[in-house]
C-alpha cells in the first residue's frame, strides 16, 4: 500500500519541502529502478493502483505522486518503468474525485508533450475515459449522476484539446484512436440498458469533438463514423424483428397515430389493419431503441450546428457520407432520415443540394443499381419533404422527363424490364411524384404544357411501355389524377383494361428490386420521428388529389389524423376494409415484401385477387428485403 513512501512525503511535509524537492524524491525512485533498486519504484506503482474509496491522506498522497510524476515525466523510460506506465494509462477517472482527475490529467498531458511515443498511449487512456466503467452505469443514469458525468467529460476534452495545441500530430491520430474503440452494436451485447447508455455517450463524445474546438482534424471522420454506426444498426434491424407472426397481415401493414411500432396503448395502434396478438412490437427491439436514440443525438447536434451556422459545413460529410454508404444499403430503413432532418433545417441550400445530387447521379452516373436507387431516393424525398416548394418539385421533374424522352428518342425496341431498368426506374420515380404533388404543382406557370402534357404523352406512348412494367398500383393513381387533371390530351390512349401486374412488371427490378423501394416512406422509429420528422413529412393522408373536393386541405390538420381509421369515405380508402391478402401464402409473402411501400391492397390482382386499385391512405414502410 505504499506505507514506507506515505510516511516519507510525511516527513517531506514536515519538513516544508518545495514542490521541487518531491520531484527530486520521484526522479531518484525512478533513476533507482534502471540501476535494479526498485524498492522506490515498486512503492511508487503501489500508489497508483489505489482506487477505490480513498482515505483524505491516501487522496492527498495520489494527488502529490500525480504532480511530483507530471514534474519527472524526462525521467520515465517506457522499457524500465512499463508498469507504471501501465498503471496511469490504466487509470479511470470516473473513479475519483476533482484534485486527483486535474493531477491525472496534469501527469497525461505532460507525458504527450515530452515525448511523441507517447501520444498514442495517452489518447488511448483519455478516449478510453468517454465511457464510465460498467458498474457506475446505473448511479450516472440518476439526475446526481449527471454533475460526475459533466466533471469527467469536461476534464477529459479540455485534455485532448491541449495534447492537441501541444503536439499538432496527435489531433490527426485522435480519428483513428476514436473510431478504432467505438462500441460493438451487436445485438447480444445490447440486451443490457448499461451496455446501450455506454454507447450512447460514446457517441455524444465524438459528436462533441464534431462540434469543438479541434474539429477542423476530426469532425469529417467522426459525422462519418456516426453515420456508420447507424446504417450498422440499421442493418441489423432484421424484418423478422418487425413483421407480424401472422405473414397474412403483410408487412409493415400499420402506420400508428404516434408514427412508431410498439406503442403500448391499442387505442392508438389504429391504421390499415387491426391490431392483433401477433404482432411484434419494433419499439421494444433493443437494437431499434438505440438507434432510435442515436439518430435523436444525431439530429440534436444536426440543430446545434444550424444554430451556430455551420450546417453547411457539416452537410457536406452527411452527403459524402450518404452516397457512399446509405445509397447502396440494400437493407437500410431509417439512417436515411439524418440527411432528411439535415434538408428540413435549411432546405434552401442543403434541401435543394440533396436533391440536386440525386438527380445528378441518376442522370450521369454509370452503375445501373446505383442510379436505380438515386432516383428512387430523390422520387421519395421529392413526395414526402414538405419543405420543398411546388416549383423546385417541378423543376426537378422536368430534369427525369428530358432524361426519359431523350432515353426514348435513341431507343427503338420494345419492352425489356432488364435491359431498360433504369429508364423504367426513372418513369415511375415520375409518376410516383405526381401521385402525390400533381395538384400543387399544377399551378406553377407553364408545368402543364411543357413539363406534363407532350413530354409525358411521347414518354407513355412509347413502345418501351413503361405503363405496363411500372408498378401497378402508381400507374393506376397516376392515371387517375392525370385523368381528372386534364393532363393528357387523349386521356382514353392510356386506358387499359390490362394495368394490372405483369410479368413485365414483376421482371422490372431482377433481384436487386431498387426499383420498388422509396426510402423516405414513414419512420417507425418513435422518437426521431415523433419530435423531428412529423413537422416536415407528407402523409398520404393530407395530400389533395386532383380529383379530389376543391375544399379538401389536410395540410393543416393534426398529424395524428393521419392514422384515423379508415372508414371507406375516399376514393383513396376504397375497398382497404379487409387485410391485405387473407389467403397469402409465406412465398407469395416473400415476392410481396418486394414491392415498393404503396403496393395496395388490390395491386398483385392475378395473385392475390381483387379488381381496383388504389394508392392507400396508410403507406407502408419502405422494403429492401432480406429475403433477396
Amino acid at each position: 500500500m505504499g506505507v514506507e513512501l506515505t510516511q516519507q512525503f510525511n516527513e517531506m511535509e514536515d519538513l516544508n519541502f518545495s514542490d521541487s524537492d518531491l520531484v527530486y524524491h520521484v526522479r531518484d525512485a525512478l533513476i533507482s529502478a534502471k540501476t535494479g533498486d526498485n524498492e522506490s519504484y515498486h512503492q511508487l506503482v503501489g500508489v497508483m493502483h489505489h482506487s477505490k474509496r480513498l482515505s483524505s491522506d491516501e487522496v492527498a498522497l495520489l494527488v502529490t505522486s500525480l504532480k511530483a510524476l507530471s514534474g519527472a515525466v524526462s525521467c520515465i523510460d517506457n522499457i524500465y518503468h512499463e508498469s507504471l506506465l501501465s498503471s496511469i494509462f490504466g487509470m479511470s477517472m470516473w473513479n475519483y474525485g476533482p484534485d486527483v482527475m486535474d493531477a491525472l490529467l496534469e501527469l497525461v498531458i505532460s507525458l504527450a508533450a515530452s515525448n511523441v511515443k507517447y501520444v498514442d498511449a495517452c489518447l488511448e487512456m483519455l478516449v478510453g475515459n468517454f465511457v464510465p466503467p460498467m458498474y457506475l452505469v446505473d448511479v450516472l443514469k440518476q439526475p446526481r449522476g449527471h454533475g460526475k458525468k459533466d466533471q469527467v467529460l469536461s476534464r477529459v476534452h479540455t485534455a485532448l484539446q491541449d495534447i492537441a495545441a501541444l503536439v499538432p500530430m496527435a489531433a490527426l491520430r485522435l480519428s483513428n484512436v476514436v473510431v478504432h474503440r467505438m462500441p460493438t452494436t451487436y445485438k447480444k451485447d445490447l440486451e443490457t440498458d448499461r451496455l446501450k447508455y455506454r454507447t450512447e455517450i460514446y457517441v455524444e463524445n465524438m459528436l462533441r469533438l464534431e462540434s469543438g474546438a479541434i474539429r477542423e482534424f476530426v469532425g469529417n471522420r467522426m459525422i462519418m463514423a456516426v453515420v456508420d454506426m447507424l446504417v450498422e444498426l440499421d442493418v441489423a434491424i432484421g424484418w423478422d424483428d418487425i413483421l407480424r407472426d401472422d405473414s397474412s397481415k403483410g408487412i409493415f401493414a400499420i402506420e400508428l397515430e404516434e408514427g412508431d411500432i410498439g406503442s403500448d396503448d391499442e387505442e392508438n395502434d389504429i391504421g390499415e389493419f387491426p391490431r392483433t396478438s401477433t404482432h411484434k412490437s419494433l419499439g421494444k427491439n433493443v437494437v431499434a431503441d438505440l438507434l432510435d436514440g442515436l439518430m435523436v443525438q444525431t439530429f440534436e447536434h444536426l440543430e446545434l450546428c444550424a444554430n451556430n451556422k455551420r450546417l453547411s459545413e457539416v452537410f457536406e460529410t452527411l452527403l459524402d457520407s450518404f452516397m457512399i454508404t446509405i445509397l447502396n444499403t440494400y437493407k437500410s430503413k431509417f439512417s436515411q432520415f439524418v440527411l432528411f432532418y439535415a434538408c428540413s433545417l435549411d432546405p434552401e441550400n442543403c434541401g435543394l443540394k440533396f436533391a440536386r445530387t440525386l438527380a445528378d447521379r441518376f442522370v450521369y452516373g454509370d452503375n445501373p443499381l446505383t442510379r436505380m436507387s438515386s432516383v428512387a431516393y430523390l422520387a421519395s424525398y421529392l413526395a414526402r419533404a414538405k419543405f420543398l416548394s411546388s416549383a423546385f418539385v417541378a423543376n426537378t421533374l422536368k430534369r427525369l422527363v428530358d432524361w426519359c424522352l431523350e432515353y426514348c428518342k435513341t431507343q427503338d425496341g420494345h419492352m425489356n424490364p432488364k435491359a431498360h431498368r433504369v429508364f423504367y426506374s426513372g418513369c415511375q420515380a415520375i409518376m410516383y411524384v405526381l401521385c402525390f404533388r400533381m395538384r400543387s404543382i399544377m399551378d406553377v406557370p407553364g408545368l402543364k404544357s411543357h413539363l406534363l402534357l407532350k413530354p409525358m404523352e411521347l414518354i407513355l406512348k412509347h413502345k418501351l411501355d413503361p405503363l405496363k412494367v411500372c408498378l401497378p398500383s402508381i400507374v393506376e393513381e397516376f392515371l387517375k389524377q392525370a385523368k381528372a387533371a386534364h393532363l393528357f390530351t387523349t386521356p382514353e390512349t392510356f386506358i387499359s383494361e390490362d394495368l394490372l401486374e405483369s410479368e413485365f412488371s414483376r421482371e422490372f427490378g431482377g433481384l436487386e428490386r431498387l426499383d420498388m423501394f422509396f426510402p423516405f416512406d414513414p419512420c417507425l422509429l418513435k422518437t426521431c420521428d415523433r419530435n423531428f420528422i412529423r413537422p416536415n413529412f407528407v402523409y398520404w393522408k393530407h395530400v389533395r388529389t386532383t380529383y379530389g373536393s376543391d375544399q379538401e386541405d389536410s395540410s393543416d390538420e393534426d398529424i395524428a389524423d393521419e392514422f384515423d381509421t379508415m372508414n371507406g369515405e375516399s376514393l383513396m380508402e376504397e375497398g382497404m376494409g379487409r387485410s391485405f391478402d387473407e389467403d397469402l401464402d409465406l412465398d407469395e409473402f416473400d415476392c410481396a415484401m418486394n414491392k415498393m411501400s404503396i403496393t395496395p391492397k388490390n395491386g398483385l390482382n392475378y395473385r392475390f385477387g381483387g379488381d381496383n386499385m388504389q394508392m392507400p391512405s396508410r403507406i407502408r414502410p419502405s422494403t429492401s428485403p432480406e429475403s433477396l
